[in-house]
């Protein structure tokens, strides 16, 4: 029988997520961070996901508040409200934590971690992604990660409205 428990147990609140991460580095953890609305989680949030993994031993993964997807994406979105998609993050094996951040960037959840690898999709660049500098001068490293064609939230939004 499988223990469901631990999914909940990976979404951590904002004031918690600093000494969690601490107790993970006092034992030697590296940790990558990333972040998104993850809105209708899709190929490429998964190989982005993945990539991400594979640049430390724990992934933290940030997820917008619905207040700031709205602002980002538009009054429609999110489709999916922010403890959706914290559950459905929390439940891949390949993601050890997911906190909700309420602001429009997540430069202040960025500071509360400090990872040692900080990654991001290929619609951004070393310097525009938030954060960057912060981590950099910490001596950590910016990954940007290819996306892939033809796989976004806003394209199977499109497509379910024009069946």
């Amino acid at each position: 029988m499988k223990n469901i428990s631990v999914v909940e147990q990976r979404t951590i609140s904002f004031d918690k997520i600093e000494s969690w991460v601490n107790a993970k580095k006092v034992i030697a953890k590296t940790i990558a961070f990333t972040n998104g609305c993850f809105d209708i989680l899709h190929e490429g949030h998964i190989y982005s996901l993945s990539q991400a993994a594979k640049e430390a031993d724990i992934l933290i993964v940030g997820v917008n508040a619905d207040a700031s997807v709205t602002k980002i994406k538009g009054e429609h979105r999110p489709i999916n409200n922010q403890h959706s998609r914290s559950l459905i993050l929390a439940s891949l094996l390949i993601v050890d934590a997911v906190v909700i951040f309420e602001e429009d960037t997540p430069l202040e959840l960025i500071k509360k971690i400090m990872p040692d690898v900080l990654v991001k999709g290929g619609d951004y660049t070393v310097e525009t992604v938030v954060g960057s500098k912060e981590v950099i001068a910490n001596g950590g490293r910016v990954i940007i990660n290819p996306l892939i064609e033809n796989f976004s939230t806003t394209g199977i939004i499109e497509k379910i409205k024009s069946l």
